[in-house]
């Protein structure tokens, strides 16, 4: 199974710009999350700072019991060797082949015979739908292709941690879909933990298990699928129907004048470029792949989930329900439409332990009052920052 890693006020600034602050969250083991958020927040900066390529300001980053951000140099290279990293361009070296590309790693980290390497570097290129290409330069092959062998060389090392950063970048729509088939298949196979980066609103509501948003140098939100689905957070709706109008503008600081001109201009009949209706909503998740076995960290999300059910925002609760089987919803002894927190637990006699720690919540932002982008935490009251990640 993948790594938990245990993310805890980490803060991260180039000079006096600071980029994030106070993020703190959990990717459950095993499971597919995604961070979601729009340019110029952070988000690679976020992914580079959990491997350790960037050192954060303050804060924790927890993976098997060792602290990234203050551990030793000897140590992080330990730890780094659990990451598996699947770059924007899939960052493949030009002069070589797929099959070199991909046994990079293996050649550089282990002292495997070549024939053990040429076993496992076929087997990843299967696995990827590769088979066949090895002997193809990067510069032969489709986008698509070059991102599979990412994958791939991310994979020779048997990672418990995939991070993967804009895999839909310079990809159309149904490639991205078919890479992110790939992800959830991966996950399947080997129940590693991932964490996606991506402004892809499609695969952010149909592919993780889990989803968070960076806005304004904040963690908007981060937990289960449904509850950034549901939210009714004015930056949640906006970037999941890709509007103008709403608090996220052509910078990440949008002030009242430009909202109230953005409102009149929409109320006058002005289209804004968005949907013409509310994507927000759970979607039905992807499942894997005719013949894949079923997703090990999927069951494992459901039975945490369900622990947290009576926490979540009554829509989000909805959702859930909604989501499941007949079979889940007797098992877990829900029903569609009940009132919330009418969740008794499963049938069975099995009881589910107690989540440890504090449940999903929201971070809300110092901003000035005039301002009408706001992050998610009661109007007027004092700023909340609690765990992310159940």
């Amino acid at each position: 199974m993948g790594a938990e890693v245990v993310i805890e006020g980490l803060t991260k600034s180039f000079g006096r710009q600071t980029i994030w602050r106070d993020v703190t969250l959990t990717l459950p083991p095993g499971e597919v999350s995604a961070m979601l958020g729009p340019s110029g927040t952070g988000k690679s900066v976020f992914l580079k700072s959990m491997i350790g390529l960037l050192k954060p300001d303050r804060g924790r980053c927890v993976i098997n019991g060792v602290d990234i951000v203050t551990c030793s140099e000897h140590k992080l290279y330990e730890i780094r060797k659990l990451f598996g990293v699947l770059f924007q361009d899939g960052a493949l070296f030009g002069s070589m082949n797929l099959f070199d590309n991909v046994a990079f790693p293996l050649r550089e980290h282990t002292k495997k015979s070549e024939t053990e390497i040429r076993r496992i570097v076929l087997e990843k290129l299967d696995m990827t739908g590769l088979a066949g290409a090895e002997k193809k330069l990067p510069g032969e092959i489709s986008g698509g292709m070059r991102k599979r062998a990412g994958l791939a060389r991310a994979l020779v090392l048997d990672p418990e941690i995939i991070l993967v950063d804009e895999p839909d970048s310079g990809l159309d729509p149904v490639r991205t879909t078919y890479i992110s088939q790939l992800f959830l298949d991966v996950n399947a196979q080997i129940d590693a933990t991932f964490l996606i980066v991506s402004h892809n609103i499609n695969l952010a509501r149909t592919v993780p298990d889990n989803l968070g948003m960076l806005f304004r140098k904040e963690l908007v939100m981060f937990g289960p699928r449904e509850v950034l689905l549901t939210s009714e957070e004015p930056v949640v709706a906006q970037f999941l129907n890709g509007r103008k109008l709403g608090p996220i503008g052509m910078s990440e600081e949008k002030d009242s004048a430009t909202m109230a001109r953005e409102e009149a201009e929409a109320e006058a009949g002005h289209g804004d470029g968005g949907l013409n209706e509310d994507v927000r909503g759970v979607v039905p998740q992807m499942q894997v792949s005719p013949g894949v076995e079923e997703r090990a960290g999927a069951k494992r999300r459901m039975d945490r989930v369900m622990r947290i059910l009576h926490t979540l925002p009554p829509v989000a609760q909805e959702g859930i329900i909604e989501s499941l089987t007949p079979e889940q919803q007797r098992y877990y002894n829900v029903r569609p439409n009940a009132a919330p927190g009418q969740y008794a637990g499963p049938q069975e006699t099995q009881q589910f332990p107690a989540v440890g720690g504090p449940v999903p919540d929201q971070h809300q932002g110092q901003l000035p009052a005039d301002q009408v982008a706001r992050i998610p935490g009661t109007a007027g009251g004092p700023p909340r920052h609690g765990q992310g990640g159940a």
